[in-house]
């Protein structure tokens, strides 16, 4: 069985390869290894391998790890966030990749904004319709967009997407251009490059596609870890 850190070393070559295939520059595309339900004395042999960016699914999860785990991780929320759970937020997330309504992110600004704190947020859309998928509608994505630019602590950055599961990792290729092009309707109306820069899209199975497409940030877990139970 190989290491963590060999895993994450094997990764990081995968990501040049297909960015190069790409004509992309491997250094735009940043690997976020997703660490939900992973204890977190695994976590730190990840760090240690010099991984710093890590993504949780609950907030509830994080509260428990975060704090227990060292300083110098960036960490990022890429799972569902209930209105509820944002005031937990500022103290753990530096990024938010799961804002799917306008109310959620007025919750966000105003939490963020009391703690003096600012925050990397995306608007994760639901391109593919899936029933069990989050996200809001593709033509919804402007108007919570707009509303993440109206809070003065949260900056905006991107966009997120989930494509339905498919061992077949070009099933996810029409989702992945469909976010690509949502992208860039709005930076055709106008809205900066800083504020649409990152594409969050691909996960263990299907990341090499989406980097052919674009994704600045793909989220893996089981390619670093390996199975996990929940």
């Amino acid at each position: 069985m190989k290491s963590i850190a060999e895993n994450i070393k094997q990764l990081k070559e995968r990501i040049a390869a297909a960015a190069e295939k790409a004509g992309r520059d491997p250094a735009d595309i940043l690997l976020l290894v997703v660490s939900k339900t992973i204890p977190t004395d695994r976590i730190e042999l990840a760090r240690d391998a010099g991984q710093t960016d890590f993504g949780e699914n609950r907030v509830q999860e994080a509260r428990e790890k975060i704090p227990k785990l060292p300083e110098g991780i960036t960490w990022h929320l890429v799972g569902h966030l209930q209105r509820n759970k944002a005031k937990y937020c500022p103290a753990l997330f530096d990024w938010i990749h799961s804002i799917d309504s306008v109310p959620l992110a007025r919750e966000l600004g105003k939490r963020y904004k009391d703690k003096g704190k600012t925050c990397r947020a995306l608007v994760q859309v639901n391109v593919s319709g899936e029933g069990s998928k989050f996200g809001c509608h593709p033509d919804l994505a402007e108007e919570i967009f707009t509303a993440i630019l109206e809070e003065n602590s949260l900056e905006a950055v991107g966009l997120m997407t989930m494509p339905p599961y498919s061992y077949d990792p070009e099933d996810s290729r029409p989702h992945f251009e469909s976010l690509r092009n949502i992208r860039d309707e709005l930076a055709g109306k106008g809205y900066g490059h800083d504020n649409l820069k990152e594409l969050s899209m691909g996960m263990s199975g299907d990341f090499e596609v989406a980097v052919e497409e674009g994704a600045t940030i793909i989220r893996i877990g089981t390619a670093v870890f390996g199975e996990r139970d929940g």
